[in-house]
């Protein structure tokens, strides 16, 4: 399987829109309501159209043979206690069908050698306090809980747990 990530580009928004969908629909299926994920789901390809520009320097394609399984977004933090030394991880979604291949522990790698390039010295990323499935993978990948926490209104309210890598 050959897997390869760079930068999206406009000609990728319509991929990108699907594998979102299809990843929240499985993803978070026990976590928000169907109704919010549908709703949310139906407006992702106009916001893919009109993110993913030729300037675009934070969001990223994963591809195996070309085809365009998963998404990324990796870059300055939006936290207010996050100083230079930090990097986020603004979310992988992989496609259902690309789940526990190696491909999103090959996606965080990806994020902390460009973090590493850039000087950055840890790395966070938030995930659903229920998402136990997320949360055990980014352990795997080093990460902790950092003990900050964030709630998010998503059909209902929703805590957010932050985990961070030192790099």
């Amino acid at each position: 399987m050959n897997v390869t990530i760079r930068l999206a580009k406009p000609v990728d928004a319509p991929d990108m829109a699907e594998v979102h969908a299809c990843s929240w629909e499985v993803a978070y299926k026990d976590i928000i309501p169907m109704e919010y994920i549908k709703a949310k789901n139906a407006t992702r390809p106009e916001l893919y159209q009109r993110i993913i520009t030729d300037e675009n320097t934070t969001r990223y394609v994963i591809q195996v043979d070309d085809k365009t399984v998963g998404i990324m977004g990796v870059g300055e933090p939006k936290d207010d206690d996050a100083d230079e030394n930090y990097y986020e991880l603004h979310g992988i979604y992989l496609h259902p069908d690309y789940y526990r291949k190696g491909i999103g522990t090959q996606a965080v790698n990806f994020a902390f050698d460009k973090a590493i390039n850039l000087g950055k010295r840890f790395m966070n990323v938030w995930v659903f306090a229920e998402n136990y499935n997320s949360i055990n993978f980014y352990k795997k990948c080093g990460f902790v809980a950092d003990g900050k926490t964030k709630t998010l209104e998503c059909g209902k309210t929703k805590e957010c747990i932050r985990m961070k890598k030192e790099l």
